[in-house]
């Protein structure tokens, strides 16, 4: 994929479409693990290429430092998914998804909470960082 604005927008369709497949199967109310494992089963189903819980590199004053931050979802080395299934989101889950994206210098990252009743209206929310905003539109 030719990483334009449109090609990560369109993308970013295609994976709000297959989290609310695995959503509509399963309903709210369930472990973050199990969502996880049933989204990768969906990103393969419908061909999404994607890494998950790879642990992001902090370099520290050229010190590579060892961490345990692990994203959930890397999607063809564009877009970061993370995943939640909690009453409500934080401030401190949207800090958590623009460092992810910061730190793997992904365009593009969405938060996704499956412990809502409408997946797409209530449980999901998008970040762009300088990476996207340098894009070309199409």
């Amino acid at each position: 994929m030719t990483p334009t604005k449109k090609a990560i927008d369109d993308l970013s369709y295609k994976i709000l479409g297959a989290a609310i497949e695995v959503h509509r199967y399963l309903g709210p109310g369930l472990l973050e693990s199990v969502y996880q494992k049933c989204l990768a089963i969906e990103f393969s189903n419908q061909r999404i290429s994607f890494t998950q819980e790879l642990e992001i590199p902090i370099i520290y004053k050229s010190h590579l430092i060892e961490n345990q931050f692990r994203f959930d979802f890397l999607v063809e080395e564009l877009i970061v998914v993370e995943l939640k299934s909690v009453s409500e989101i934080l401030p401190i889950h949207h800090a958590q998804v623009i460092n992810y994206i910061n730190l793997l210098k992904a365009p593009k990252g969405i938060l996704i909470n499956f412990n809502v009743a409408n997946l797409f209206h209530q449980g999901q929310k998008t970040f762009v960082n300088k990476h996207y905003e340098f894009l070309k539109p199409i």
